[in-house]
């Protein structure tokens, strides 16, 4: 038998919905990110938005830069947002790659100053092929340098220095002293974010 259908009006399912506009944090200007629909301002929060550093900044060469940012709070039909993570496109980094020369990967976890523990992957493009011991000396520069730049500032200064460059910069100036580098890429950042129970 068929079901009765509901008499009176009801409201449209994303009728009754709000927009919120989602900005990005205060040390990117508080950018405007996009908007998202929700019921209610709780069901808003923990919402993770994704947009490229070009967009972000205007500037279309930063586009193989992929920002990540997680709703954190609302103020009435605003949300804002918090860094979580940053990547560099795919393609990009094929374009990186050429024959007869090293990659080195350095996984570098770290806790900035403000407490925020963060999972960074640095890469090295090499000149020339490199052996294992130049690839240990290598890491190991990388390592040391990254932990004592990130430990010595917060999450915002962190983010500023992958975002213009300069922790790449400053590790190129250093490696260049041991073998022949091309190019240092912070290739991608990773939040932790703290679990709400």
């Amino acid at each position: 038998m068929a079901r009765k259908k509901q008499v009176g009006r009801r409201v449209e399912g994303w009728k009754a919905k709000s927009w919120y506009k989602v900005y990005t944090p205060e040390n990117l200007g508080k950018a405007y990110l996009g908007d998202t629909i929700a019921n209610d301002a709780e069901s808003v929060v923990g919402r993770v938005m994704q947009t490229t550093l070009g967009e972000i900044l205007n500037d279309y060469s930063r586009q193989n830069v992929k920002m990540k940012f997680r709703i954190a709070e609302v103020a009435g039909d605003s949300a804002y947002t918090e860094f979580i993570g940053h990547e560099l496109t795919r393609d990009y980094l094929r374009s990186l790659v050429k024959r007869r020369t090293s990659r080195i990967d350095s996984h570098i976890p770290i806790t900035t100053k403000d407490g925020k523990k963060v999972e960074l992957t640095v890469v090295c493009y090499t000149l020339s092929r490199a052996n294992l011991s130049q690839v240990h000396t290598i890491r190991g520069i990388i390592t040391q340098k990254v932990l004592a730049q990130a430990t010595g500032g917060d999450l915002a200064a962190l983010l500023n220095g992958i975002i213009t460059g300069e922790i790449s910069k400053e590790l190129f100036k250093e490696l260049k002293l041991v073998f022949p580098i091309r190019r240092v890429e912070v290739i991608k950042s990773k939040v932790e974010v703290p679990r709400h129970v």
